[in-house]
């Protein structure tokens, strides 16, 4: 009886996401981004980038735009437009004030499949999450870190 306890007990742990993902469970609206490369900001989502963050207790969904964004009609300005959005989704878990997600869709086939750790810090209904330092995608030979405010809707 004692055995069956025991594996009962250690499934839920296993299986039940921790109390750092259940704090971060809800919907999020992005307050800010801020890019750097090198040290230099980047300003590829403009001023006021829109955009959500929704955690489940297992999965996260995050898309973001740059403001004033176009509707294109031309293959470079279509080219343009996904220059100006990012998106993904996949299973994350938390690990102290870490945020460690593995991509199962992502705006760019490349970035599948991969995992990110970001650190975050969580104050009130704000969550800022902070990237890397880490290669700037575009420009390997530069490091970039990505720093995003957001703030709890839901």
């Amino acid at each position: 009886m004692v055995r069956l306890i025991s594996a009962i007990v250690l499934v839920l742990l296993i299986t039940t996401p921790s109390l750092g993902q259940q704090s971060l469970v809800g919907t999020y609206k992005l307050v800010s981004l801020a890019v750097e490369a090198d040290g230099t900001p980047y300003k590829q989502m403009g001023k006021s980038p829109q955009g959500y963050l929704v955690f489940t207790p297992t999965y996260l969904i995050t898309l973001y735009v740059a403001e004033n964004r176009k509707f294109g009609t031309s293959v470079d300005e279509k080219a343009a437009l996904l220059d100006s959005m990012a998106s993904y989704a996949g299973v994350y878990r938390v690990e102290g004030d870490k945020l460690i997600y593995t991509t199962e869709v992502i705006w760019i086939e490349s970035g599948k499949g991969t995992t990110r750790v970001e650190t975050f810090q969580l104050s009130g209904n704000r969550l800022t999450t902070t990237l890397g330092p880490m290669p700037f995608p575009r420009d390997p030979s530069k490091t970039m870190i990505s720093r995003k405010v957001w703030e709890k809707i839901e």
